[in-house]
Order: structure tokens, then sequence, then C-alpha cells
């Protein structure tokens, strides 16, 4: 295939756009059509969200990865190159939204005319706001029989302030109306700053990993040129390194000659290792150091989870694994850990519980990796009272990852936890229900604003550890699907924190124990006791599994003992004969409970430790 001349697109006739909206509002399908229009890709019947490339995508319907495409249109007799992000529209990829937003000028914000606005649609558009891009409102799915642009386009009015007159109705499905998103995009949208007469200036918003020819960088040029055979130096690791091959996504690579302020493109350039494609990170030309760009804040992990493998002879292979991955994937954050019964693993920080999910799946489906994953948890903080302990750790303020490394409470002057603020959208028929949800999940209540007369705002501060396992279950399962629901972080707050242990016969199981909310100790311990019952195997001798809190005991579970029937020789006769032979059955019993050893085997602990049973 010939090589494409890119010096033939000024920085005047580019556009570089996202499509940010809510989950299921037909981002991908849009992009489907526009790259039909502008003739990327030929029009059949099987383009069906064409950018969504991974196969966790194409099973869960949704979008994980953002995905770029350059786009070629002629509009008045001018050709113009438009680069388009396709974001993911889960609230645990916003910080994938967020990265792309830094290489486009503008948004199209795509609203579904059936649902409305949602709550990801909120958050999203705040993202487009506040860095300060030109928003082009567009409403999806008018086809549908039950679809109500005109209630859709007063609620884009009353919430985002935007005139009812600027949103176009489309329907991305059929094409209608798609052309004249198109031409909106070329006359609202600014083009990109930037000179090719300026030293080059690239940030890198994204990469992947290629078996065979190492990093792929995906950048934006903010300032000269960059071709093959240049060499380029990167701010962060100040390594060297020399241009294989740069060119542009028409979704798949196609390589150019040249690229030019401005473009937004791919680059090889043999990063080996994992870790030297930081994202954000800015590229210049060896020996013309430029200004780094700001780059992007690190994401910040609101759940971890225990990562080890199934069999320890699998750590290695593993280990690669989740580098591989992690470069592709680098909102996680990966630290080593080890735990008595599971043998060495990792503790991993997810941006969320569907992110946890699609990252185990990827690890299955790319790598072929089984893995057991701990129930998640998150981190809380204790401020330090003791002099002793504040010296040992080197500052007042420790974060506790781990319940083993949970401060006594007398050395510590209190406990904070990390709370998010939460915005739940929904019908009002369900607004009773749902408040009731978010009381009983420790929640309060910050704002409640009707978007419309049948659609609520309602915004919570809620403590995080409430909302990680299955407080979206129980919202979708409580409004029949209707409500959204999305949550930004805000910071750690004072909590009455304590530490449960399990016990079995008296003896602490380091594995179990869970940092928790006084309120919600008692009804926490009574179920892990009772579901310890039901995986650990019987004994010849009597088990006793305990919940503690220190020293006092808060529930118990017996698992009665294998026996022999010991009378079953006596019939009749004198009933102290019956006695005695029970009373010596319980000596011996009593005697093996003090020096039997109840080893949980490991499959117990998975159990136990794996998500599945906290259903």
């Amino acid at each position: 295939q010939e090589e494409i001349d890119m010096s033939t697109y000024p920085v005047e006739s580019i556009r570089n756009f996202s499509i940010i909206a809510h989950v299921d509002h037909g981002k991908s399908t849009l992009a489907d059509r526009l790259l039909e229009i502008t003739g990327t890709i030929s029009k059949t019947n099987c383009n069906k969200q064409v950018l969504d490339k991974l196969q966790v995508e194409r099973e869960r319907g949704i979008t994980v990865k953002a995905q770029s495409a350059s786009l070629f249109y002629n509009h008045e007799g001018i050709n113009y190159l438009l680069n388009l992000i396709d974001t993911p529209g889960h609230v645990d990829f916003s910080y994938e939204v967020s990265r792309s937003l830094s290489a486009c000028q503008g948004v199209i914000l795509v609203v579904d005319a059936n649902e409305g606005i949602q709550a990801q649609t909120v958050a999203n558009f705040y993202l487009a706001f506040e860095a300060q891009l030109s928003i082009i409102p567009v409403i999806n799915k008018i086809d549908l029989k039950n679809a109500d642009p005109e209630r859709v386009e007063k609620q884009i009015e009353k919430l985002f302030d935007i005139p009812t007159d600027e949103c176009i109705r489309i329907s991305a499905k059929q094409g209608t109306n798609v052309e004249k998103v198109l031409q909106k995009v070329i006359e609202k949208i600014p083009p990109p700053q930037g000179n090719t007469a300026d030293p080059l200036k690239a940030l890198v918003f994204d990469s992947t990993f290629d078996h065979y020819r190492g990093v792929i960088a995906n950048i934006a040029l903010f300032g000269g040129e960059i071709a093959k055979g240049q060499k380029i130096v990167s701010a962060h690791t100040k390594k060297r390194y020399e241009v294989h091959e740069v060119g542009i996504l028409t979704p798949n690579e196609q390589p150019t000659h040249k690229l030019y302020a401005g473009q937004v493109g791919y680059l090889i350039a043999g990063m080996k290792e994992v870790t030297e494609a930081q994202i954000g990170d800015t590229l210049f030309l060896y020996k013309q150091p430029v200004e780094p760009l700001p780059g992007f804040k690190s994401a910040k992990p609101m759940v971890f989870a225990g990562m080890y493998p199934i069999d320890q002879t699998e750590y290695n292979n593993l280990k690669s694994a989740l580098e591989r991955l992690t470069l592709n994937d680098s909102s996680v954050t990966v630290h080593r850990d080890s735990s008595l019964a599971l043998g060495a693993g990792w503790r991993l920080g997810f941006l969320g519980l569907l992110h946890m999910e699609v990252f185990n799946q990827r690890l299955e489906q790319e790598y072929n990796m089984s893995v057991i994953l701990t129930a998640p948890t998150v981190p809380y903080k204790a401020v330090l009272s003791s002099a002793k302990l504040i010296k040992e750790y080197g500052k007042d303020q420790i974060t506790i990852i781990n319940p083993a490394q949970f401060p006594d409470k007398f050395s510590v002057s209190e406990y904070l936890e990390p709370t998010v603020l939460g915005t739940i959208v929904t019908p009002h028929e369900y607004i009773g229900k749902i408040i009731t949800l978010c009381q009983d999940r420790r929640a309060v209540q910050k704002d409640l604003l009707y978007i419309d007369e049948n659609r609520v705002m309602l915004k919570y501060l809620f403590p995080l550890n409430e909302i990680v396992v299955d407080f979206y279950d129980a919202l979708k399962s409580l409004s029949s699907g209707y409500a959204s629901f999305d949550y930004e972080d805000a910071g750690y707050q004072s909590a009455d924190l304590i530490k449960m242990d399990i016990l079995l016969n008296g003896n602490p199981v380091e594995e179990l124990a869970t940092i928790i909310h006084n309120d919600k100790a008692y009804a926490a311990g009574k179920l892990l006791c009772e579901r310890l019952k039901e995986t650990i195997p019987r004994q010849l001798f009597e088990i006793a599994i305990q919940a503690a809190i220190g020293k006092k005991i808060i529930a118990r579970e017996t698992l009665k003992p294998y026996r022999k029937n010991v009378v079953a020789k006596c019939y009749g006769g004198d009933i102290t004969r019956r006695m005695k032979l029970l009373r010596r059955q319980a000596e011996g019993k009593k005697l093996m409970r003090k020096i039997g050893n109840v080893e949980v085997p490991r499959d117990a602990f998975i159990r136990v430790l794996k998500r599945e049973t906290d259903k």
C-alpha cells in the first residue's frame, strides 16, 4: 500500500475530537458510521463496533479501551483530516476518557433519545467542560419507537446550558443525519494549536504491546514533525530511541513518511520494556529539549484485590503476563504480596469492580492465565498517636491495604476511610427504594434535583467500601435496570473502623481477617462463620469457628465432630454404663482437640476468599 503524504494536511484543516457518552448510548455505532461515510472502511452489514477490537469488548458489548482512527473528509472543496477517538462509557474507565480528551480540541456528546441523560453523561460532560473543549450535543437512536428527542433536548438545556437548537438528532444505526455531525465537527471544533516549524513535542496518550515490534505508542503532536530514522528522547526516562516507523490509525496501522504538528498517530521506536512508554510522557528530538507537557495525574486505584496463581509453578508466567497487560492498561497498580494459604502473589489496585473483572477476563483470554482473585478491599488510613510507631514508619499517617498491617486502636488517634461522591439518575417512581438503599450503606444525601418531570438526580457521599462489592447490582435490581450510577473520589473521612479476626479453635487465621465498620461487624462476622462452617471439612474433633474483635467474640459456629456410636452395644442395662462410655469418648475428643491442628484446605480458602460466595 502506498504511503499517504501527511504534509498536505496543514494544522488549519485538522480536527481532533472524541465521542463521549453513557454506556450503551451508541458511541461505537456512531464511530462505525463516521468511518463508513469518510470511506475509511467499506460499507457492509458486518460493521458492528469496528473499533472494539478486544475479545472482552465483543463479548460484553462494551468499550474498555479508547481507540483512535484518522478519517479523511472533503467539505466544501477542502480536504480535512479528522482524528476520532472512541472512548469507554463505564465509570471505571473514566481515566481512559480524560486521557483521550488531552489529545482533542472538541467532543461529540452522545445522548440516547430513549433513556435521556444518565449519570455517566453528566460526568463525561464535566470532564470535557473542565478541559475547555467545544461540545457538540448529539441525540442518538431517534429511530426507536419510544424515542423522545424533545424531552432529551430540554434535559440538555437544563443541565448543561446548551441551547436546544444546537442538538443534532441522528440514528447511528440507520445512518440518519450522521453526515451533519461531520459538518458540525468541522465548523464548531477549532483546529489544534501547533506549528511545524517548532521543535518536536509529542504527547504519549496511550500505548499497546506487540509481541514482535515491542511497544506501540499513540502520540499527539503539539509541535514540529517526526519521521522515520530520527533520534528521539523520552522526557520521563531520558532514554534515546531511533524511530522505526510512524503512521496513522485508519483504524488499522498505516505507515506514513512523516507526522506533522496537530496530527495524531502511532510511533514504533524499539521500546522493549513495558515501563518505557509512560503514558503522559513527552517525546522530543535528541539535543533539542523542550518543556515537557503537563501529562496526566496518575489514576487513583479505588479497589484492591489479591491475585495469586492457581499453581505456584505458574508464578513467573503470570508475572510476565501481568507486566504486558499493565502496559495496555496503565491504570492498574501492582505490589508484591504473599499469603500463608495462597503463596506468593500480588496486590493489584483497580479503578472499580468492572475494571477488575475485565482485567481478569483479559488475563484468561489473551494470556491463558487463570488466577485466584480475593474479595475486593479498599485502602484505609490511620493517623498514628504513638511516638514509637511514628518513628518506625517515619510519618504520622499510614495507608493500610492489607488487614494484617492494621495498627492497634491504642496507638491510633483516628482511622480514616475513603469516600466517593456518587451521582444516581433514576425515574422518580424508584426514589423511595433508592434512598433506603443509600441509607443502609451509610451514605449522606448531598443533593436532589429533578431533571424533568419524571427523572431525578441524587447526589450522595458514600463510604467506598459500602459500594465496592454489590451496590451497583442492588441499585439496578431495585430500579428495574433504569437507574444509572457514577462516582468520583471525595477524599478520606474519619470512621469507626475495627479489625475482625476469625479464630479456629482459638487460633487466628490471618487470611480471613477483615477491616470493617463497627456497625456492620456483627452481621459480617456471623455470615463469615456460617460460610466457613459449610466449607471446612469435618474432623474427628469439634471445631469452634469464631469471629472476634480484639478479645471479644461476636459470632460463633460449631462444626460437630465425626463420632463413633459407642453405646451401640448397650441394650437395656444400667444407665451408668452408658454415661461412662460417653464420658470416656468426650475425654478422648477433648485431648484430640488440644493436639489436633485444624488444617484448612487451600480450596476451602479459595472458596471463602473468592467473590462468588459474596453474592
